[in-house]
């Protein structure tokens, strides 16, 4: 083997560090990598891969391959957008003054969890890095998004921990998991992280979860004790939230000063939703594409600024429990959809925002640039105004986010009398600094550009000096600075003169003045950077110094986005202020799908009542034909409370919303082939964990129980969980069940509190149409054959499938009808057939004879 270079050797001891990590090593302009690394990145990035190492055997070559240090943050992205942890390794001292190897290090490692950089972030949602780690059947549940410096925590225990862990999972939808403890190797919990959630999960050493270590961990980052923090009880928490910081440090290799709030809540302060209900409502993306297009998301989201729809995805994975909380949103709601003028300045001032609270991450972690520290400042200086038509509104929520919000004048102040307004992207080259903000700064930049001021001082100096009143100092770039005297005034030159140059017109000499001014030229680009430099890093401390301020006035100013889009949507769409409270009682009066009527083009979207309570009507059996609208109901109820539930307006004529605190759902089911189940068994065990979960004062949303079984297995399925759902003893859950079992619709007359309901049809010319309306009793009729006939079924099927329809509820024996091959078509059978409609088309009086021979072979093909 060949013998191993300096360099070599210092890679191979670095990347030992981080073996799980891409490593990108510095070398000059490039970050290079090598071995497997640079086969990987070739193969990921589209890079070519080749050696330095041509001369030597295939066996003893280097693969490697590199890209540009300034252009290497798109490079990292897509790694890590693949699931790849990249560590970066720089060059630890100027390579010009070091001697023999240059020193290297590793300064931060960037995985999903831990990005800060906004070419790699969704700017309209959290980044958050979880942790989970399970002790005597409790777990500690943390998120932490450095981006923003967002910080929660939860406790699941008893006998429904796990699940509880992956439904607050399901809620954040983590980049990162981090496990220790129980969690480890809890199998549903890996199944979900897989299969589920598709996010990047890695084992913790047990060393990281020392009950020790994280508390003083914990109680170190947010200056408080663990009881001030609420949480001394439970050791999963602390544990939990230590391991996260202390792996969020080691990743960033930087102290997360900006992350100073532990937000602590209990499961139940929310109102909960599964990773099932979030799919299936669609709220923040659709399910068959994932877009957030078609998602509810999508309607509610006119933010002005990132931070607003951040804080409205918040809001909407986080719906309120509490009537009191909820009312101070609605009214600060209603106040700006009744106050136009003020809404819309509001509105135009919240675009001028910058993302105050991901520019405020990357100064503090040391990755912001000065084009950061300018965005800052510009996005700082609306606030001023926002402050100003805040305090002119009335209600309540307003004073306190008037209290929260800080002009910041003082740090944009900084920043503008220091930093340029176009700097460069990178800032170890010098153009930073604004011309006047450092004396030594301007004075080197003035000998650097040839020195009008300097030169002038001198040849001022010489002249008085010398007495020559015509001596002049100039300079050029072949012989630099030179003092130049006309030949009738030589002998008045002083003897500490050097002669340089010999002209027709005189002579130029040199000082000893002018040499250490051209040696001061030679050295002073290099001094210009590094003084900037250091003025940019004090800049960037004392700007991080201020990370509360900053981010307090971000949270104020996304909730404020958040509420003035509540109130535009409001208005825009027609929707009303509901009451929310305690009554247990689901009231609405013309409600409307929020999403589907906005993505109707040529209809309007019919409004349809509800009324379910938790004494007469907590139940509401909903039957009719498939393509009628059940499905859309159903949603479109629960997304009503949603909304009611974060403090939004609702798509309703009226609405009185009694709290919920959770949300199921079991709309459709297809087969989990990855886990081997099969439709039906996807299907019950959705029912199962509802009928766990669910309380009394949750919310049910049920379509076709128990149709991927025989029929009467199925209804005997579908019947016992009606019956259950609707027992005040068992659950007594509000519950809408869809079903096309009709045979159900006679337990309204057997159980107290269930009411049947079904969706208008009429039929017209022997077709059905669909009215949309929700109408009290049973339907009439499944109309399955006609729905089948609108989905294009042939016209014979359809004939076929109504004659055995009709034996069949006649209870008469159904028999298989052979046709043989040359049977006749009777021609007086062809109603609804194709052929007799093309033969009602033909106009024979008129066509010609060619015209008549065409049509005759056609007819013969279709036959």
């Amino acid at each position: 083997m060949a013998e191993m270079t300096p360099m070599k050797r210092q890679y191979l001891e670095i990347k030992e560090q981080k073996p799980d990590c891409i490593l990108f090593f510095r070398l000059g302009d490039f970050y290079e990598m090598f071995d497997e690394d640079a086969r990987i990145a070739a193969k990921e990035l589209d890079l070519t891969l080749t050696t330095r190492d041509r001369g030597k055997e295939k066996q003893d070559q280097t693969p490697m391959c590199g890209v540009p240090y300034h252009a290497a943050e798109a490079y990292i992205a897509r790694l890590v957008q693949r699931g790849y942890k990249v560590a970066i390794c720089e060059q630890m001292e100027d390579p010009a003054l070091a001697k023999g190897l240059v020193k290297r290090d590793i300064v931060r490692i960037v995985t999903p969890g831990t990005v800060v950089e906004s070419s790699m972030l969704d700017e309209s949602r959290n980044n958050y890095f979880a942790c989970v780690f399970g002790e005597n059947g409790a777990y500690g549940v943390s998120f932490c998004d450095i981006s923003t410096g967002a910080f929660y925590l939860t406790c699941c225990d008893g006998a429904l921990a796990v699940d509880r862990v992956i439904s607050e999972l399901g809620r954040f939808a983590p980049a990162e998991v981090l496990r220790g403890g129980e969690a480890s190797h809890n199998d549903a919990l890996t199944a979900a992280l897989n299969e589920r959630l598709s996010c990047c999960a890695d084992q913790g050493a047990a060393v990281l979860f020392d009950p020790q270590t994280t508390a003083q961990t914990v109680q170190e980052q947010f200056g408080k004790s663990l009881a001030e923090l609420g949480i001394d009880r439970q050791p999963v928490l602390w544990r939990s939230a230590g391991a996260l910081l202390r792996t969020l440090r080691e990743l960033r290799k930087v102290s997360l000063t900006h992350v100073r709030t532990l937000d602590y809540y209990d499961t139940g302060r929310f109102l909960e939703l599964d990773l099932t209900a979030r799919r299936n409502l669609e709220l923040t993306e659709t399910l068959r594409s994932g877009e957030k297009r078609g998602s509810l998301l999508w309607v509610l989201d006119k933010c002005c600024c990132s931070l607003g729809s951040r804080t409205l995805r918040s809001w909407l994975e986080k719906p309120l429990m509490q009537p009191k909380r909820i009312s101070q949103r609605l009214c600060a709601v209603e106040e700006l959809s009744k106050r136009t003028m003020e809404r819309e300045e509001l509105r135009q001032t919240l675009g001028d925002v910058t993302d105050l609270e991901r520019v405020t991450a990357r100064i503090v972690t040391g990755a912001a640039n000065a084009r950061d520290l300018v965005a800052l400042s510009g996005g700082c200086r609306p606030i001023a105004r926002l402050r100003a038509l805040v305090g002119g509104l009335a209600a309540p929520m307003f004073a306190v986010l008037l209290g929260e919000m800080d002009d910041l004048t003082d740090l944009c102040d900084a920043i503008d009398a220091a930093i340029v307004d176009e700097p460069p992207f990178t800032v170890r080259e010098g153009g930073l600094i604004r011309d006047g903000y450092d004396a030594e700064i301007d004075r080197l930049r003035d000998v650097l550009s040839g020195g009008k001021g300097t030169l002038a001082a001198i040849e001022a100096q010489e002249k008085e000096k010398t007495g020559i009143k015509n001596l002049r100092v100039g300079y050029t770039r072949v012989f630099g600075y030179y003092i130049e005297v006309a030949k009738g005034q030589v002998g008045q030159v002083p003897d500490s003169y050097i002669r340089k140059q010999t002209l027709v017109s005189g002579e130029r000499f040199i000082t000893p003045e002018l040499k250490e001014l051209e040696n001061t030229i030679l050295t002073a680009k290099e001094r210009i950077t590094a003084l900037e430099y250091e003025h940019f890093q004090a800049l960037r401390q004392q700007l991080a110094a201020q990370a509360d301020r900053i981010l307090r006035t971000a949270n104020a100013v996304g909730a404020l986005d958040v509420l003035a889009d509540f109130a535009h949507i409001a208005v825009k769409y027609g929707y009303c202020r509901p009451e929310v409270d305690f009554s247990g009682e689901i009231t609405i009066r013309d409600g409307r799908h929020p999403v589907v009527e906005q993505v109707l083009k040529d209809s309007l979207f019919v409004p349809n009542d509800t009324a379910l309570d938790t004494q007469s009507s907590r139940v509401a059996i909903l039957t009719g034909p498939n393509m009628a609208g059940k499905s859309t109901y159903m949603r479109q109820v629960a997304l009503i409370v949603l909304m009611a539930q974060i403090g939004c307006f609702v798509p309703a004529a009226s609405a009185r919303i009694g709290v919920v605190d959770r949300i199921f759902t079991r709309i459709g089911a297809s087969d989990d082939l990855s886990t081997g189940k099969s439709t039906f068994m996807v299907e019950m065990s959705e029912v199962a964990e509802i009928l766990t979960h669910a309380t009394n004062r949750s919310l049910l949303i049920l379509d076709e129980i128990g149709r991927g079984t025989s029929t009467f297995d199925g209804m005997a399925i579908a019947r016992a969980v009606l019956e259950y759902a609707a027992d005040p003893k068992r659950l007594g859950a509000k519950t809408l069940f869809a079903t096309h079992y009709h045979e159900l619709t006679d337990i309204e007359n057997e159980l107290e509190g269930v009411r049947n309901y079904n969706i208008a049809v009429r039929r017209r010319d022997g077709e059905i149409v669909f009215l949309r309306k929700i109408v009290p009793g049973a339907a009439d009729d499944s109309y399955g054959v006609e729905v089948a006939k609108l989905a294009g079924l042939p016209d014979r099927v359809v004939r076929r499938a109504r004659e055995l329809l009709k034996k069949l509820e006649n209870g008469v024996p159904v028999k298989t009808v052979r046709v043989a091959a040359d049977d006749q078509i009777s021609m007086t059978n062809l109603e609804n057939d194709s052929l007799r409609k093309r033969l009602e088309q033909l106009s024979v009086e008129t066509m010609t004879p060619i015209e008549a021979m065409n049509a005759l072979f056609e007819l013969k093909k279709m036959i």
